[in-house]
């Protein structure tokens, strides 16, 4: 699967992305103004285009070991961060933006009590 997020400056967005997830260099550039990243059995797909929006908001979800460790590496990062929402016997998550305002999540599962 791969998910694709519209950038406005590529350059910028590799960089950030990078830092926020920890990323190494861009596993393909399959055309002019898009790279993307391996996740997993995902690909992070970053397309220079216009970012303007319309219809529903989407949000991109990623799941990661601890949302709240998580959570305070990317406020340590700079990233403006939601706050920790906890379901029970659900997940923990946090809703934060990238550059463009593309809307991303980090979940942790929680174990039931």
């Amino acid at each position: 699967m791969t998910v694709g997020l519209p950038v406005n400056d590529l350059k910028r967005s590799i960089e950030w992305y990078q830092r926020v997830f920890a990323l190494a260099d861009p596993g393909l550039a399959p055309a002019g103004g898009v790279v993307e990243f391996r996740l997993g059995a995902l690909w992070l797909q970053l397309g220079e285009e216009p970012t303007t929006r319309s219809g529903a908001e989407v949000v991109t979800r990623f799941g990661v070991g601890d949302a709240a460790v998580e959570r305070e590496r990317l406020i340590s990062c700079g990233v403006e961060a939601g706050p920790l929402e906890h379901v029970p016997d659900g997940v923990d998550y946090f809703d934060f933006r990238d550059p463009d305002g593309n809307k991303l999540s980090f979940y942790s599962e929680v174990q039931p009590s």
